[in-house]
């Protein structure tokens, strides 16, 4: 019994990191951009078959294939800032929700009309191989993707903390009118910051893409997940979105394990209105002034 539990924990924890690499991207979105991008699943999927994909086409591992994403959901996300979400940024609140809606609804539809509804599984190479640590084993594809994920949240956090662009994006997230007085090129920094967060999305994406059949039916799922994780941890937290991640990660282990398989997003949710009831801001959600 201790060993599945010590099991089902750790293969929380693992996937957890990944929850908190797709949670991070929004959350950065939102602490500078102050927008909620509601295409930010449709983001995910795209990472998942761009993973599927390069996997299929040229055989490379799930690492490469998540770099590939990444690059490519950059360039895409910053494109589609310049050409669309630069215009709805000073409006009201209710412009950008139909806005975004309107962009997951277009991603979803194009990802039907490209490939259809039917599930495309990923034939990993670390596909059902595991490693025994004591008492836990530990699926290979998910510890690498845990792997990946935890190196790259904590690459983001040292580039974001010390690096000059780092620094202007987070003057430009504490005061936008402050930073265009400096001199900060405001339009850059959040050309820059959707290209982050669409890139976080798409490697998350890519990574998990052997553990999810890419279908665009997913796109639901991670957005609200995504959701889920940055209202757990406080939005526009960085180490919120982490730690929600995790959290949400081990709750649907759980709950997976002592009720059914599909019965594992009721736990989270509970566990969401339960810190909504408690603590609004999340765990580690900064209070306005």
């Amino acid at each position: 019994m201790l060993s599945l539990w010590l099991n089902v924990l750790a293969g929380g924890i693992l996937l957890g990191l990944v929850y908190g690499l797709v949670a991070l991207g929004l959350t950065i979105i939102f602490g500078v951009m102050r927008v909620v991008n509601f295409a930010h699943g449709e983001m995910v999927v795209f990472g998942v078959y761009i993973g599927y994909w390069a996997v299929r086409l040229w055989n490379v591992p799930t690492i490469a294939a998540a770099a590939i994403a990444a690059v490519v959901m950059f360039l895409f996300g910053y494109l589609l800032e310049a050409l669309i979400v630069k215009r709805f940024v000073n409006r009201p609140h209710h412009y950008q929700f139909i806005v975004f809606i309107g962009l997951s609804l277009l991603f979803s539809g194009v990802l039907l009309v490209a490939f259809g509804p039917d599930p495309r599984p990923t034939a990993s190479q670390l596909s059902f191989r595991t490693v025994s640590l004591g008492f836990v084993s530990l699926d290979l594809a998910r510890l690498q993707a845990a792997i990946t994920a935890g190196l790259l949240i904590a690459l983001l956090g040292v580039y974001l903390r010390f690096s000059s662009f780092g620094r202007a994006l987070r003057a430009a997230a504490d005061n936008r009118l402050g930073g265009l007085v400096v001199g900060l090129n405001i339009p850059r920094v959040y050309g820059v910051t959707f290209g982050i967060g669409a890139a976080c999305a798409g490697a998350a994406g890519a990574l998990i893409s052997p553990l999810f059949d890419a279908q665009p039916y997913l796109a639901v799922d991670f957005t609200l997940l995504a959701f889920v994780t940055v209202i757990v941890g406080g939005l526009g937290s960085f180490s919120g979105a982490l730690l929600g991640g995790l959290v949400i990660g081990v709750a649907e282990a759980i709950a997976a394990l002592m009720f059914t398989p599909s019965m594992k997003t009721a736990l989270p949710y509970a566990l969401l209105i339960i810190i909504l009831i408690f603590r609004p801001r999340g765990l580690f959600g900064a209070k306005e002034i």
